[in-house]
């Protein structure tokens, strides 16, 4: 199962993002349920962060991505990525 990468760059101020976070969480949580092997976390200057997931296509990994509360609050943008690893 391939890796997919979302890239968040944040578009809301602090209290507002962190309106979202335990919904984030909980939504990260199923995902590691469900096999996806998910891993979240932010940028430690802020601002972003990431989410690492497993999914069978970018299909599926677009729907999964729009799951998200972050993104379905308006609190980030993100660009989202297959990611091909060379060496493990």
């Amino acid at each position: 199962m391939p890796w997919f990468v979302k890239i968040e760059k944040g578009l809301v101020d602090k209290t507002t993002f962190d309106q979202f976070v335990p919904a984030h969480k909980a939504y990260v949580q199923a995902l590691i349920q469900q096999g996806h092997q998910a891993k979240t976390g932010y940028w430690q200057e802020r601002g972003g962060g990431m989410l690492l997931f497993h999914a069978d296509n970018r299909q599926e990994a677009e729907a999964i991505v729009n799951q998200d509360p972050l993104i379905q609050n308006g609190c980030v943008a993100y660009e989202l990525h297959e990611w091909c690893i060379v060496v493990e």
